[in-house]
């Protein structure tokens, strides 16, 4: 029997589930309570995926899972799958309501909270019939998205050529990574050398962010770790939290707290940091024109972005 045809006949709703739930939770453990599962009833279902596709999809370590190429590649198809089969759902149960201009957007969490807050006050103040939907996301999960169609505009970073076909991208701004605490910090009068930084309390974006490969590679260039009192979250605001109330040093891209710098509300450690900018930009699908409220939320965009 073929090869593919012995894939199709065997996947499962599941797997893919599985799989899915995995790429978004980051480790097997998140994962298989999002799904009620024991971990390794999980695991299994994991591994049958991968003897099906005959490549590995994640490298699994002691701090969660990342995609390969491979998983990257095929989570676009999967979360396709799965977006398709809820749509048939939806269509027999869908009931006759009033239409209204909805604008779905992902975001990567640090960019949302830099640029959307702003944009979307502007944008509302024109335009205010419109309903926004935002979900903040790995950048993985963003081009998934997009091209299931299951978010019309992305804020987020470019990737390998072979993921961005059929997505095209606008760079908006370049951000570096930064060492933010709050004004009052004891480090600030301090001789701040990056081992001292350890010395206190870190939050940071979980493995496989690229804030987090920047993180790692600044601490491994000056033969530093990072300490016990560790928190890894995606989650921006807590973040801001932490390190606004608390004395938690944020490794932080420089576009998520400039509005926090210019108001006082945190400081940049005096750290030395190799040159680690990243672009981030808008990304739209190529082939699906954009309603007028997406073309005016991408125009408001622009203009936060300008000032």
């Amino acid at each position: 029997m073929e090869k593919q045809t012995l894939f199709s006949q065997r996947i499962r709703l599941r797997h893919l589930h599985t799989f899915v739930a995995v790429a978004q939770q980051g480790t097997l453990g998140r994962a298989a309570e999002t799904l009620h599962l024991s971990q390794p009833a999980l695991s299994k279902t994991l591994n049958e995926l991968e003897q099906l596709t005959g490549a590995r999809l994640f490298e699994r370590g002691r701090l969660g899972a990342q995609l390969t190429l491979v998983g990257e590649q095929f989570l676009t198809h999967a979360v396709r799958v799965l977006d398709a089969l809820n749509h048939a759902g939806l269509s027999l149960n869908r009931r006759e309501e009033q239409q209204c201009d909805v604008v779905r957007i992902g975001a990567l969490p640090t960019a949302a909270l830099g640029l959307l807050p702003g944009t979307i006050g502007h944008f509302h103040r024109q335009q205010k019939d419109v309903t926004v939907q935002i979900a903040t996301m790995n950048n993985t999960m963003l081009l998934a998205g997009l091209k299931a169609a299951e978010i019309d505009i992305g804020i987020g970073r470019m990737s390998d050529p072979e993921l961005m076909c059929g997505l095209h991208y606008e760079l908006l701004f370049m951000e570096s990574l930064k060492l933010v605490v709050h004004p009052a910090h004891p480090l600030l009068s301090a001789n701040v050398t990056l081992s001292r930084v350890m010395e206190w309390p870190v939050v940071l974006s979980p493995q496989g962010t690229v804030p987090r490969r920047q993180a790692e590679a600044l601490l491994a260039a000056q033969s530093c770790t990072l300490p016990d009192a560790c928190v890894e979250t995606l989650s921006a605001s807590l973040s801001r939290q932490l390190a606004i109330e608390h004395n938690y040093v944020w490794f932080v891209p420089s576009g998520a707290v400039r509005e926090d710098l210019r108001e006082g509300k945190l400081s940049v450690l005096p750290v030395s940091t190799p040159d680690s900018a990243e672009p981030i930009g808008i990304l739209t699908r190529v082939d699906t024109p954009l309603s007028h409220g997406a073309l005016a939320i991408i125009a408001c965009i622009r203009q936060t972005q300008s000032r």
